[in-house]
């Protein structure tokens, strides 16, 4: 009977949106053991989030609660975690800092506005575009922030200077037991999940025997109420002027935020999807990161986004369904509310061997491999991802990892433009190969022997594709050189399409049953597959 309403309850409230993991009471109990997992590793991360921000640590615990919330009921990939992120705070530090944490809330509310509207027009869909080796930069430039940003827990509290001597030692031997106990356990029993096992274990050591380590405590006090609705303090609607003022100081700052936390969001989407082999949701995650935005805004949270090393404790505590990321929300507000006192005796040194241990499963080892097998361009775009992940941002990394992909891309295609020559009855036949681009059109026009050439030329694009604008612009300027040196030219195996482009050849062109049917650059050909399809 309990299975039977559980299901009927998932069902209903689409708690999980998956045929491959059921909500079972074993999924259920799982699911909200990850969860409280994930809760006990998102309060630091929160509060440290809050900090670099420059805001109090309730306003980044409200943002990892209500995003939380919000994006596990609607997002687009059961088993995600979102919440407040590094990423986004070193955006939001410098607005912080010259306007005033009202200014944040408000800018928020903007992000998030800016996110619904993606989803709405499905931009999310150009993630596609983001080719593999930048995935793998990604990631193991996401695992190394990671491991960077668990070292500022080896300082000593309220100090910017690291631990040495005996503290030292028994931070790193807790970090060691908590890492050993999350390695060895499941090999003994799944009952609970490995990293909660490993917080829960390394915690009771350190309190009954009074080892003298920081604890969450130490970072600030999680102590808080529940959310109130609050609208941001910022006179914009007085008048026309004083809303462009504040536009053209919160628009730019929503901006840079809805896109770093939608490049990570979605990254983070397709990761999980390819650990719990799940795809889809793209926009759906848009919709879901834009109206926890919105919403979190307005109940003085910093906002947020989906969280790599969260969503890794979860997936690999067994969390698949939509209860994970609702009970890790759960479980963090009430830690706020009402368990605070004992949330706040968790030794750092537990939770950053959970990290630790999330480093190491998230970083892509093969990669060290795979750059041995792949071309030097790929190879290349790995490292330099990780590189600029580590230095600059996320965002930043993926952008610039998509334009060098995009240019090394264009450029191998570029080179690979050529012609076969032979004589036809006494005309010279060129039979083009390779794709003709704006990268090869110069090459294409440097094919061609104008002046020796016959009296009559042939060319012949049945093994060539005519791609876009530049590729009918060198077929025209050709044309009009060969007319102008007083010499017949014939086109052969070009589409319709570029009889109706083209302009001077056009009537160069001659018919043939065999021609191509591909579009050159237009959106019935990208709608029909024809693109790319050959001929």
């Amino acid at each position: 009977m309990i299975q039977s309403a559980l299901a009927t309850f998932a069902k209903n409230f689409s708690i999980s949106s998956s045929k491959s993991y059921p909500l079972t009471p074993k999924q259920f109990k799982t699911d909200v053991l990850a969860g409280l997992t994930v809760a006990l590793a998102l309060v630091p991360e929160a509060v440290a989030f809050a900090f670099v921000a420059g805001v109090h640590p309730l306003v980044g615990l409200y943002a990892a609660f209500l995003v939380g919330l919000i994006t596990a009921v609607l997002g687009g990939r059961p088993g995600m975690i979102s919440g407040a992120t590094g990423a986004l705070a070193v955006v939001m530090v410098a607005l912080v800092a010259e306007h005033g944490v009202e200014y944040l809330f408000a800018t928020v509310v903007l992000m998030g506005i800016l996110q619904i509207l993606a989803g709405i027009f499905k931009l999310g869909k150009f993630i596609r575009l983001v080719p593999h080796p930048v995935m793998l930069g990604f990631v193991n430039g996401l695992a190394i922030v990671i491991f960077l940003a668990q070292l500022t827990q080896f300082k000593d509290p309220g100090s910017e200077s690291y631990m040495s001597g005996t503290t030292l030692y028994l931070m790193l031997g807790l970090v060691a037991l908590t890492m050993a106990v999350i390695h060895f356990l499941p090999k003994v029993t799944n009952i609970i999940p490995a990293p909660l096992a490993g917080i829960l274990i390394t915690a009771v050591v350190v309190i009954a025997f009074q080892i003298p380590v920081p604890r969450v405590g130490d970072l600030a006090t999680i102590k808080g109420g529940l959310p109130t609705f609050h609208i941001p303090a910022v006179d914009m609607f007085s008048s026309f002027g004083q809303f462009m003022h504040v536009m053209e100081i919160i628009f730019p700052y929503a901006l840079i935020l809805a896109a770093i936390g939608l490049i990570e969001s979605l990254l983070t989407l397709n990761l999980v999807g390819e650990i719990k082999g799940e795809r889809g949701g793209v926009s759906q995650e848009c919709l879901a990161q834009g109206a926890a935005n919105v919403i979190t805004g307005f109940f003085s949270g910093m906002g947020g986004c989906a969280m790599i090393g969260q969503s890794m404790i979860n997936v690999k505590s067994g969390g698949r369904t939509r209860i994970a990321g609702i009970a890790a929300a759960i479980f963090l507000l009430l830690f706020i509310v009402v368990a605070s006192p004992l949330i706040e005796q968790i030794p750092l040194a537990a939770l950053v061997g959970v990290m630790f241990m999330v480093v190491i499963g998230t970083f892509a080892w093969n990669s060290f491999n795979v750059m041995r097998k792949v071309p030097r361009t790929d190879a290349f775009v790995i490292v330099l991802v990780t590189v600029v992940t580590v230095l600059e941002d996320l965002a930043v990394a993926v952008i610039v990892g998509v334009i060098v992909s995009a240019l090394a891309y264009a450029w191998q295609n570029a080179t690979r433009i050529r012609a076969r020559t032979s004589e036809d009855n006494g005309a010279k036949v060129y039979e083009v190969r390779g794709p003709l681009f704006f990268g090869s059109a110069e090459g294409f026009l440097e094919l061609f022997d104008i002046a020796g050439d016959p009296e009559k030329v042939i060319i012949d694009f049945a093994d060539s594709r005519v791609a876009d604008q530049s590729a009918l612009n060198a077929i025209e300027t050709l044309a009009g050189k060969y007319i102008a040196a007083g010499k017949a030219i014939q086109l052969r195996h070009l589409s319709q399409d570029c009889h109706s482009l083209l302009t001077k050849a056009g009537h160069l062109i001659v018919d043939s049953e065999d021609d191509p049917t591909y579009q050159v650059a237009t959106d019935y050909g990208v709608r029909t597959g024809v693109l790319g399809a050959g001929h």
